[in-house]
């Protein structure tokens, strides 16, 4: 298991954990309420950044249920009005004030001690009114279907309501409720990975787990990260670093392999050298001149020609790693130069974009790791499932999409089953957001995943691992930044310095 990961438990396991955890001991448990109220304010506080920052005199409207999850919204909303002075909060019992547990009535008595003159409590919602935040604690993850008509109404009255964010505690309320960002606490429960309503979904670290936790549905945590944020050895050179191949690009989509390429020389390899139509090569290195840039013969219509592989051939005993696929087109031609390349390749490979097809993603005998998005991975497995794709081609499997989720390449299973493919681990990554769903961002995730592994070309998982875990947390800084709407997908480079900065904080955090 990747060391920067914990396991995705059911909700079973959830409540296991947390009776061992904290048992019977309510100062325990009232701690532990609190350090999870006060980060997930923190965490909508970062968020609402997307969106402009928290107004000072924003109004929040708190959906507090009987129990952990409606005293941890309670808290949130403590910590969000303590730290903004002119901001205040509706609060609805759903099931009255009176039916309050212990420790959620504890946390409703520290709000009104902190927040006094700036909370109301409301039976409903007013007509017209709009609020900056809704923090749902009604239903937690003990929750058993169906909510009662009454609840059910509500929820989807503040569905309707306008309100700029929408967070929930662990859960969407009754599947209901439906969240912008859901704010897994402690642990990332199973029915949160796949629920529609819960936006996107923020796991919160509480320290509930060691360092080598088992389970084979898990989550990247930013720790994944932090071994890049450090310092490097001071006896080192270029050649310390790999060296990585970049092969793509045609005169129809230049600007693809130009990201990938600048991409890799910011993922910290020592030297890269890229391969491109010989028509652009010339602007290309005057625009980017740290890499070394080899201009191949092109065929009549701008693709890469065949009669090029000599250049790659020659060059083989340079490399660590190879990228293959940005911007390529579709073209006969060089479908099969790129399958030469692949099949004769003696240091691992990126697959990606046009470069994934059923031929090639399975041709050689390199360790491989290949980039689809869903359309992509249709394409090269069919109707094959993630892990049994994965163990069948033996790829490293990075499959894009609002969560990336990651698998390591097995082997086929055997007839007994003791290489079934479910026993694969599946990585999910919850970095990264909707500033991502623009052109080039996938070739920016290319050429990082191919710089790290040209670091560790033993390793492709963790190269794999590390380029999408920073990708998007790159993607996270740059939105809240700069909006998720008004931005180049380039601009995220700029924000790479300052997703290890923050893991490299979240560790001390931790600590």
């Amino acid at each position: 298991m990747l060391r920067g990961s914990h396991p995705i438990l059911s909700c079973d396991a959830a409540r296991t954990l947390e009776a061992k955890l904290l048992g019977a001991d309510e100062a325990r448990e009232w701690a532990a309420m609190q350090t999870a109220g006060r980060a997930v304010a923190s965490a909508v506080e970062r968020d609402f950044a997307e969106i402009g920052g928290w107004p000072a005199s924003g109004r929040i409207l708190v959906l507090a249920g009987k129990g952990h999850n409606g005293g941890d919204a309670l808290i949130a909303a403590q910590s969000m009005l303590e730290r903004f002075p002119a901001a205040t909060a509706e609060v609805m019992f759903v099931f009255g004030e009176r039916a309050l547990r212990p420790l959620a009535a504890r946390a409703w008595r520290a709000l009104q001690h902190a927040a006094a003159g700036r909370l109301t409590v409301g039976s409903g919602l007013v007509k017209g009114r709009s609020y900056e935040l809704c923090l749902d604690g009604v239903f937690g993850f003990q929750f058993r279907p169906p909510a009662e008509p009454r609840v059910a109404a509500l929820l989807q009255a503040v569905n309707a309501a306008p309100i700029r964010l929408r967070a929930a505690v662990d859960l969407p309320s009754a599947g209901t409720f439906q969240a912008d960002f859901t704010y897994a606490t402690g642990s990332v429960k199973s029915p949160v990975v796949h629920a529609p309503a819960a936006g996107r979904v923020r796991y919160l670290d509480l320290g509930f787990f060691g360092a080598d936790e088992p389970g084979d549905d898990r989550v990247l945590t930013p720790a994944i990260l932090r071994p890049l944020a450090g310092l490097r050895p001071a006896r080192s050179d270029k050649r310390t670093y790999g060296h990585v191949f970049v092969l793509g690009g045609s005169r129809s989509f230049p600007g693809a392999i130009l990201m990938t390429v600048l991409a890799a020389i910011r993922s910290g390899a020592g030297l890269v050298t890229a391969f491109v139509p010989e028509s652009v090569a010339a602007s290309f290195a005057a625009r980017t001149p740290e890499a070394m840039w080899v201009g191949w013969p092109e065929t009549p219509d701008g693709g890469l020609a065949l009669e090029g592989e000599l250049l790659l051939r020659s060059r083989y005993d340079r490399a660590t790693a190879l990228v293959v696929g940005p911007g390529l087109g579709r073209e006969a031609e060089t479908m099969a130069l790129i399958q030469n390349v692949v099949q004769q390749s003696t240091v691992p490979v990126v697959i990606d974009a046009d470069a994934l097809q059923p031929a090639i993603v399975r041709a050689g005998t390199a360790r491989r790791i290949v980039t689809p998005h869903a359309g992509e991975f249709a394409r090269i497995a069919g109707a094959a499932e993630l892990r049994a794709f994965a163990a069948e081609s033996g790829a490293t499997v990075v499959l894009k999409g609002p969560v990336t989720r990651i698998v390591p390449g097995g082997t086929k299973p055997t007839k007994g089953g003791r290489d079934h493919p479910k026993k694969l681990p599946l990585y999910h990554s919850f970095f990264g957001g909707p500033v991502l769903a623009r052109g080039g961002s996938g070739d920016l995730l290319a050429g990082l995943i191919g710089g790290l592994l040209a670091q560790t070309p033993g390793d492709p998982l963790l190269a794999a691992a590390r380029g999408v875990a920073w990708h998007g947390l790159a993607a996270d800084h740059l939105a809240r930044a700069h909006g998720q709407m008004a931005v180049q997908t380039t601009q995220l480079l700029d924000f790479l310095w300052a997703a290890l900065r923050s893991a490299a904080a979240d560790g001390e955090a931790g600590r």
